[in-house]
């Protein structure tokens, strides 16, 4: 696939919104492993190469494992792997990233208060939307991945 356009350059506004998204990110209270299982996540879903080689090489860069890495697709049956905090995370990326299906239940909502404050809720809630948002961009205009 040929890259389409470049949204850095052609629409240099909405790109500097994206990236102050980024910039936001950056300042809240989830850890790096925690942002990047959101992302590939997130990716995985959305069917994002660019994000998922790029998050990746991300995660692993900030301690997370292969096989973490590996598994995140299959995170429902590979529980023993990821702490119940993460799980409700990688539910609220699924929910959310679905929204079509039903959104963000109840159910996850409920026990994402056990381990988080409204804050951080809002939190994860960005980082999601972000995510969902890169992924449309860089799917849409065919953004290429590293070689």
């Amino acid at each position: 696939m040929n890259a389409r356009i470049n949204m850095a350059t052609v629409d240099v506004a909405a790109y500097k919104v994206m990236m102050g998204l980024e910039g936001y990110l950056q300042s809240i209270s989830l850890n790096q492993i925690q942002k990047e299982l959101i992302k590939i996540r997130a990716s995985q879903i959305n069917g994002c190469a660019f994000c998922l080689d790029m998050h990746t090489k991300d995660a692993v860069k900030y301690g997370e494992t292969p096989q973490r890495i590996y598994l995140l697709n299959a995170w429902r049956e590979a529980t023993e792997l990821y702490t119940e905090e993460e799980q409700v995370l990688l539910a609220m990326t699924e929910e959310i990233t679905l929204i079509s299906q039903k959104g963000l239940t109840e159910e996850t909502f409920q026990k994402a208060k056990q381990f988080f404050t409204d804050k951080q809720i809002a939190e994860i809630i960005m980082a999601i939307v972000t995510i969902n948002s890169w992924n449309r961009i860089a799917i849409s205009t065919h953004l290429p991945i590293a070689k």
